[in-house]
């Protein structure tokens, strides 16, 4: 299965950030850009890939472990920016430090569990709200991608409602396979891990 581990913004937070996303689908070029679902908005802690079903609850106990090492934090949803041509996203401010250390708590914790995970890279956070298609026919023939700048500069602005998270949660991400043009990935929480002492029933 594949998994990843995430920080989750709450039904409040997600809602804030859909209606400033929704004015920039009114932007140039924005036909030419694969829209994420709101469901599946997260921040990644750590990407883990194709796990074999068997290193689940190693992973689990040892996500569990990093999560009781951290007390909950304060986060919100902040400006935005975007990988060249690849990905627009939204940022994120408040505790970053609590957030990267959380991240790099969930690396280990998957290394540690026997996963091979990818080289290690300073933690950036950030929410994918779109990605480029790899190009566009222009009027020549040629392909042009689309520039995410615009977006980025439009979303900086942006300042969401402060929350506090309270749980790292293992995420199944199963991929679209029918073909359907615009189908979107499909999101499942495998194990919600409280943060610390975070009081039962704290979203995050």
């Amino acid at each position: 299965m594949r998994l990843f581990a995430a920080v989750l913004p709450p039904a409040e937070a997600v809602e804030e950030l859909a209606r400033a996303v929704d004015r920039l689908r009114g932007l140039p070029g924005a036909d030419g850009l694969r829209w994420t679902g709101h469901d599946g908005w997260h921040f990644t802690l750590a990407f883990m890939g194709e796990v074999e079903d068997r290193l689940l609850p190693e992973l689990t106990e040892r996500l569990e472990r990093a999560a009781r090492r951290t007390e909950p934090f304060a986060l919100r949803i902040h400006g935005a920016g975007h990988f060249g041509g690849r990905a627009l996203w939204a940022g994120a401010a408040g505790q970053i430090g609590e957030l990267r250390l959380l991240a790099e708590r969930s690396d280990a914790a998957a290394r540690r569990a026997g996963l091979s995970m990818e080289e290690h890279r300073r933690y950036q956070a950030h929410l994918t709200l779109a990605r480029g298609r790899g190009g566009r026919a222009d009027v020549t023939g040629g392909r042009t991608d689309v520039d995410l700048s615009l977006y980025a500069e439009a979303l900086d602005s942006f300042e969401g409602t402060p929350w506090e998270v309270a749980e790292l949660v293992l995420v199944r991400s199963r991929l679209p396979v029918s073909g359907v043009p615009g189908e979107q990935p499909r999101y499942e929480a495998v194990a919600r891990c409280p943060l610390g002492r975070a009081r039962p029933g704290a979203s995050g």
